[in-house]
């Protein structure tokens, strides 16, 4: 099995967005317009420090994430890889996929200068808990998200 770790091209969106869609809680959140995935892959395109990465297994995309740079003061200014929207295909789960996804988003927060690694997880996802213990992540922090509504379009 060879997984080849890509940066998304706009054909791929329908299937990451299959791939969001495809568990208990992706079903309730996402939908089928393209047209929001669209937007936001566009966004996403012009700010160079913000990337989706597809994993492509025989012609297919099985796995996807997004990595975000981020600058900060704190921590002596430490430049930190936040990574957002991990996914692997149901069907291919347990042959060793995610850790090449995790192997391969530590590489590239790593050129790209980077000193911590860093993501949510939904309180739910127990399964995904234990592997990204298993990666070397620690709990250390409680994150906290607000739904904002009435927000504002990008420009």
């Amino acid at each position: 099995m060879t997984v080849a770790f890509r940066l998304a091209r706009q054909q791929d969106i329908a299937a990451v967005a299959g791939l969001l869609a495809d568990d208990v809680l992706g079903q309730g959140r996402e939908g089928a317009d393209l047209a929001p995935y669209l937007a936001a892959f566009e966004a996403m395109r012009n700010d160079p420090g913000n990337l989706l990465i597809v994993g492509e297994e025989e012609g297919a995309i099985v796995a996807c994430y997004q990595i975000t740079f981020l600058v900060g003061l704190s921590q002596k200014g430490a430049r930190r890889a936040q990574i957002e929207g991990v996914r692997v295909a149901q069907h291919r789960r347990g042959r060793g996929i995610g850790t090449m996804l995790i192997a391969d988003a530590e590489r590239r927060a790593r050129n790209a200068g980077c000193r911590l690694m860093q993501f949510t997880t939904n309180k739910a996802r127990h399964d995904a808990h234990r592997f990204y213990d298993r990666m070397g992540f620690t709990p250390s922090h409680i994150g906290y998200k607000k739904t904002l509504r009435g927000a504002c379009p990008p420009r």
